[in-house]
């Protein structure tokens, strides 16, 4: 294979020993807005030497990816004003022309996106992408280049790369669509990686396989890394020295290990204390607080545990009897079935009355559809839901409505939730008055409590969801399920796209609402130390089917399927004194829950590890 590319510009070769690879000098970027200029980015500064990583951590808001977009010079100049000075080997590049500007991008830095989906062409196959790459900045062309984005795709370990080069990006999982922006990116060995949130919307293990896979191309490139997350657990897991931005300022800088031993920003600890730790808790097995850092005196409030008011032997208010859900997959011209996407199979569970049960695991588990179908948003094929008793299957369409007074559910998103034409206090109102539970006067009575109780000023009952942060319109969500005083409540995904800290603060109004009102929940996501902290009990999905179930504390502790234990090994360690130990990461992919439209489902067996703690069955070496 011949490189055919070009020599490099001498001034942008790999700095010498000891001089930045980026050097980044008082930068300052400020948006046109309709009253003038609005300053986001107000003077930062930091290096990054060959083979070192730095984190730049901060909440939404806070400027982090606007300072990304400012080094790569991606912003449009008619609305953005860049100040100040970024120098990539000792080269000067706010001044450089643009020309030559594009060819630093992907050439000299690389950059990975956090929504790999919206980055990549869906009408171009991966490869051709990648050589397309290759091509523009003249090191491969022809056959060469789609050699080497073969080569590309196998070393960031895409199994069967040659025949994944000629998928489109929507027939990949999301964690192999990042697997293939991280190629491209280092297709034309950048002297600097930017990394801007690359695994926040990735289910756990996946994010494990891309940090520990960004760290092994790192040590094989000798290049520095930019790494922007607003989670503190990953930074620990990847960052040698850390930048803490709040409000587009710096508010502290040094080596990770000294901000985890000793932070000196009330912020910065307050970030710090929110990350969810596996094993944390006070050992009561009951749902637990976060810790909670105030901000102004940096004072740490420690977890408080929750006193069990679940009654184990009273009946269940949620009963869930060998759930299925199945999708027909179609084609021809009279729509014969020729396979079908076995999302629930034989799902059975009880949740007590203020009880958290949580279903864990990853994306296209099963989890999001069993909550659907005990919602019949979505119509299951088998199997039986009640509540408090009553057969909701057989409901009409009417008592249907009138039974979703007791059973309500909180969304990932709270913005698509909320319509942006109404005023949240209406939509709080809505349900509550759809259902003739009481007179407009009255209705505004409970706007008011409810946003009390949600932590928010009943002031804001008049605004609309666009002028509210992604943490107060889930609280603002919270508030209108609780709205009809419902039983169960079903939580699907309802803290995963928040902040660290505001998803800590989140799941304390949860637990609090949950002791006040005695609500159940049936806790859906991905994120195990969250569940850790929330749930009473835990069930662990795979391919549609539960693979084990139990007291959160027994599960946790003590798992047993070898699912249970890949997910729990694959959260993040908060510790910065382990960064350089190299964690085993399995890089299987979670199969198909596709199957022929003839199949007929094993039958399962389960074992009794412990009271209550029960686990699937499963033969030889267990694999994904």
């Amino acid at each position: 294979m011949t490189d055919t590319g070009t020599a490099s510009s001498p001034s942008l070769d790999t700095p010498g020993n000891g001089e930045p690879v980026l050097s980044v000098r008082d930068l300052k970027t400020a948006f046109r807005t309709g009253t003038g200029w609005t300053q986001i980015v107000k003077g930062i500064s930091f290096d990054i030497g060959a083979r070192e990583t730095l984190a730049v951590v901060g909440e939404s808001g806070s400027g982090k990816s606007v300072t990304a977009l400012s080094i790569m010079r991606l912003l449009s100049p008619e609305t953005s004003r860049i100040e100040g000075s970024v120098r990539l080997g000792g080269r000067e590049l706010l001044t450089l022309p643009e020309a030559q500007m594009r060819m630093v991008r992907g050439g000299k830095i690389g950059m990975v996106f956090q929504e790999a989906m919206t980055s990549l062409n869906p009408l171009a196959s991966v490869g051709d992408q990648i050589a397309e790459a290759l091509s523009i900045h003249g090191r491969f062309t022809g056959a060469a280049a789609e050699a080497e984005a073969v080569r590309m795709l196998e070393r960031v370990r895409i199994p069967a790369a040659k025949a994944r080069a000629r998928n489109l990006p929507h027939n990949l999982s999301g964690g192999m669509r990042q697997r293939v922006m991280i190629a491209m990116a280092l297709a034309c060995k950048p002297q600097l990686l930017i990394a801007d949130e690359p695994t926040t919307a990735l289910d756990v293990t996946i994010q494990a396989q891309i940090l520990q896979l960004i760290k092994e191309l790192q040590r094989e490139e000798g290049m520095g890394v930019l790494f922007i997350t607003h989670d503190m657990g990953v930074v620990a897991e990847i960052a040698d020295r850390t930048v803490v931005m709040l409000g587009g300022e710096v508010v502290e800088q040094g080596q990770t290990e000294d901000i985890f031993a000793a932070a000196q920003s009330p912020y910065t600890k307050t970030l710090i204390a929110a990350v969810p730790r596996l094993g944390s808790m006070t050992g009561k097995g009951q749902p637990e607080h976060f810790p909670v850092v105030d901000r102004k005196t940096g004072v740490l409030r420690p977890a408080e545990s929750r006193p069990d008011t679940v009654d184990h032997a009273g009946q269940p208010v949620l009963s869930v009897r060998n759930l299925v859900k199945r999708f027909d997959l179609t084609s021809g011209l009279f729509g014969a079935v020729h396979g079908r996407v076995h999302a629930v199979e034989n799902v059975s569970f009880d949740l007590q009355a203020g009880e958290t049960l949580s279903l864990v695991g990853e994306s296209g588990c099963g989890k999001s559809t069993t909550g659907r179908a005990i919602m019949r948003l979505i119509e299951p094929q088998g199997g039986a839901i009640s509540i408090d008793g009553t057969d909701i299957l057989a409901l009409d369409k009417a008592r249907m409505r009138d039974m979703r007074r007791h059973i309500q559910m909180i969304f990932q998103d709270p913005f698509a939730s909320l319509n942006p034409r109404i005023r949240v206090g209406e939509a709080i109102a809505e349900p509550y008055l759809t259902h003739k539970l009481g007179t407009r006067q009255e209705a505004r009575a409970v706007v008011a409590d409810l946003l009390e109780r949600v932590g928010m000023d009943p002031q804001v009952a008049n605004r609309y969801p666009q002028q509210f942060s992604g943490g107060q319109r889930q609280r603002i969500c919270i508030a209108r399920a609780l709205s009809l005083s419902p039983k169960v409540i079903v939580a699907d995904e309802s803290v995963s796209g928040l902040d660290v800290s505001i998803k800590a603060q989140v799941v304390n109004l949860l637990l609090d609402l949950q002791q006040a009102f005695g609500l159940s929940y049936l806790f859906i996501s991905h994120d195990m130390a969250v569940v850790e902290r929330m749930s009473h009990r835990v069930a662990v999905m795979y391919l549609g089917e539960i693979v084990e179930l139990g007291p959160s504390a027994a599960v946790f502790k003590n798992p047993q399927h070898p699912y249970t234990k890949r997910l729990i090994s694959a959260v993040p360690i908060p510790d910065p004194s382990r960064r350089a130990q190299v964690r085993k990461v399995a890089n299987d992919e979670v199969r198909s829950p596709i199957r022929p439209a003839d199949y007929v489902p094993p039958q399962r067996s389960y074992r009794e590890v412990s009271p209550g703690h029960v686990v699937q069955e499963w033969e030889g070496d267990w694999k994904m």
